[in-house]
């Protein structure tokens, strides 16, 4: 899947696996981008798979489920 293709997977997987608005599983998401977490991702095509989008959802939920305890 293109790179664009990877980032929407992840996102409906926050969005559906964690019960979370869209609205806010795109942000988690445009805020993993931009601390460079998906760079990888960009550079090696095998990076972008489903199993890998699953990893990934889950990594960048429990950072972001960590981040909202210390409030």
């Amino acid at each position: 899947m293109t790179y664009e293709e990877y980032l929407d997977e992840v996102t409906t997987l926050i969005f559906e696996k964690y019960n979370l608005k869209d609205s806010v599983a795109i942000k988690l998401v445009m805020d993993a981008q931009n601390a460079e977490f998906f760079v990888r991702h960009d550079d090696d095509k095998k990076l972008r798979s489903i199993d890998q989008a699953h990893k990934d959802a889950k990594t960048i939920y429990e950072a972001y489920a960590a981040r909202s305890q210390r409030k």
